[in-house]
């Protein structure tokens, strides 16, 4: 560029002192100004939406990935009670429970209702139904699904000793009390 400035200024189409203010400008914008120029504010703020739209689109993959885990845990416990659920024998008396708040009944036979009552078997929803599993197969349920788990009863020691100061201990209740 220097042989340019040469000719214009040999040929007189250019001053000494225009030359200079030439450079002096040239300089100033090769310099970085103090404060911030518009490319770089541009940039800045191309940037920043880049960083908003990668960070949107990790939550979003976070999200699809946790739904994706919870139907996947809900199709296992969908198949751990279309396996392991009991043949229901219909009965002629009520089992009554709580699911939702509302209250429900099951026309049950002694040895099943009792087997509920006593925490062997557990009522787990399936659709729009309810079935009977067995207790280990409720558990393995309740890690996958805690909400497909209707009715689980602790398990009751069949040898329950009263406290010394019980004054009930000495009278018996009888098996075929039904409350």
């Amino acid at each position: 560029m220097a042989g340019l400035r040469d000719q214009l200024l040999k040929s007189g189409l250019v001053n000494e002192k225009q030359v200079k203010k030439a450079q002096r400008e040239k300089h100033k914008e090769q310099r970085a100004p103090h404060g911030k120029p518009v490319a770089s504010e541009q940039q800045q703020s191309l940037q920043q939406r880049q960083a908003e739209k990668q960070e949107r689109d990790r939550q979003l993959n976070q999200q699809r990935r946790e739904e994706s885990e919870r139907r996947a845990l809900a199709a296992q416990a969908r198949q751990l009670i279309e396996a392991h659920r009991l043949a229901r024998i219909e009965g002629e008396l009520p089992f009554h429970f709580n699911d939702g708040g509302k209250v429900k009944r099951l026309l049950l036979d002694s040895r099943t209702r009792d087997q509920l009552a006593n925490g062997l078997l557990a009522i787990v929803r399936l659709d729009a139904g309810y079935e009977m599993v067995p207790r280990e197969t409720a558990e393995k349920i309740r890690q996958r699904d805690p909400a497909a788990l209707v009715l689980l009863n602790e398990p009751t020691a069949r040898d329950h000793q009263p406290a010394a100061d019980d004054p009930y201990a000495a009278y018996q209740i009888p098996d075929d009390l039904v409350w």
